[in-house]
């Protein structure tokens, strides 16, 4: 039983030190009598891993009595837009492709089991990172998903010699 709370704090723990969203806004899409409504979220995340990206996620967010106490389980509906917001230097591991499918951005989507995750790509040939959402859980994940891609440009005023040539 112990052994079961201390990988459960571990867990918990791993969640809240991954990257922080900032909240840009959020519409109503279901009137809820007791507690908040259901809604709708619009998130925004740098990528901690290769600064010169953000990226933009709007998601289900459940309302009502449950969601308030914080025991609702969200949809696993997601959707995501990243782009370059300034130069864009990739470390070796990345070039390598050593972090393909590393974790961006993780967010608790139920009170235990449940989470959404974004993770990175990067396309060599094509000179760009691809980034997708998904939704997991412990037991079982959800197949809905949603990617972006954001080509590696040359940023104003950067030298070219910091940017990833494509194919290379």
């Amino acid at each position: 039983m112990i052994k079961s709370i201390k990988i459960l704090g571990l867990f918990l723990l791993a969640l809240s030190l991954s990257a922080q969203a900032e909240k840009i806004g959020s519409v109503d899409t279901d009137f809820k009598l007791i507690g908040p409504d259901n809604k709708i979220e619009i998130e925004a995340f740098d990528d901690e891993g290769v600064p010169g990206v953000t990226c933009y996620i709007s998601r289900a967010k459940t309302g009502g009595l449950s969601g308030a106490v914080g025991i609702a389980e969200d949809k696993a509906d997601a959707s995501l837009s990243c782009h370059q917001t300034g130069p864009i230097t990739l470390n070796d591991k990345i070039k390598a492709g050593k972090e393909d499918g590393d974790d961006v951005f993780k967010k608790r989507t139920s009170l235990v089991f449940k989470s959404m995750q974004v993770v990175r790509f990067y396309d060599k040939k094509h000179n760009a990172l691809v980034y997708m959402v998904y939704s997991d859980r412990i037991l079982k994940g959800s197949p809905n998903n949603s990617i972006t891609a954001v080509p590696i440009l040359p940023w104003p005023g950067q030298s070219s010699a910091n940017t990833v040539p494509a194919g290379k």
